[in-house]
């Protein structure tokens, strides 16, 4: 029985895979057209499947790109960049995108061994680095077994220090690993929707107004109450947004 569920699983996901596939050449035909609302609706379509690619996203990006959605065009990109880091054809166009927006925000550099830390981090995920280290963990234990076995001391001393070494930088990645997923748990970053939206600074329609933001700002979440979101920006400020103006990525 469980073999026939197998089964038909995997036939589905085949029958789910294929109709997607021809979904988004219908999409990409009608981008070619310049048919851009079509088009999204079509890409929209797969995501109900919850099936996600960079590729999907991207072109969505495109799309609402091509019919000024500043901030749809910015969220698809940077869902899109999630999947795909370091792509250089959706940062490129990404750029784009963040020159329509209105809100000029000022970045705060990081301090030099925050930032060194951060972008060591950040050079992989926390699953790859949790994979370095059983890797050092691996090689400290033959490296430790070929030390005990041996018979030359020249042999005993090399694995012994590889040993050691292998101990060292075990532990190294383990921080970085650790320090990576930290870095990716304070990470909630979001796309302000709203064409304009007041930033309180307290979760109530009551309170003062801090500043204004506009349409495809990101922002980093890092409260709730409510219905509200207290939000940080790049250059340090905070302030409380209503949850409906934005759309976290």
């Amino acid at each position: 029985m469980k073999k026939l569920l197998y089964i038909l699983s995997f036939l589905l996901s085949l029958s789910v895979f294929a109709q997607n596939n021809a979904i988004f050449d219908s999409a990409n035909a009608l981008y070619n057209e310049g048919k851009y609302a079509e088009a999204i609706d079509k890409y929209n379509t797969i995501l109900t499947t919850k099936k996600h690619s960079a590729e999907l996203y991207f072109n969505l990006g495109n799309a609402h790109y091509k019919l000024n959605h500043i901030a749809p065009s910015i969220y698809y990109y940077e869902k899109a960049l999630q999947l795909a880091p370091n792509d250089a054809d959706i940062e490129n166009n990404l750029a784009f995108a963040r020159n329509m927006t209105i809100d000029a925000i000022d970045v705060i550099p990081e301090a030099g061994l925050s930032k060194l830390l951060n972008n060591a981090a950040n050079s992989f995920t926390f699953d790859a680095w949790a994979k370095i280290s059983i890797a050092f963990v691996f090689c400290f234990v033959i490296l430790f077994l070929i030390y005990y076995f041996a018979y030359t001391s020249l042999r005993k001393r090399l694995t012994f220090l590889g040993s050691l070494a292998s101990l060292a930088f075990m532990c190294i990645t383990l921080l970085f690993a650790f320090h990576k997923f930290n870095l990716d748990k304070k990470d909630k970053p979001a796309i302000v929707f709203a064409k304009e939206s007041l930033i309180k600074n307290a979760p109530n329609n009551r309170s003062e107004e801090s500043f204004k933001l506009h349409e495809g700002t990101k922002v980093q979440v890092i409260d709730t109450v409510n219905n509200w979101k207290k939000i940080k920006l790049q250059d340090g400020k905070t302030g409380w947004i209503p949850s409906e103006d934005i759309k976290a990525l």
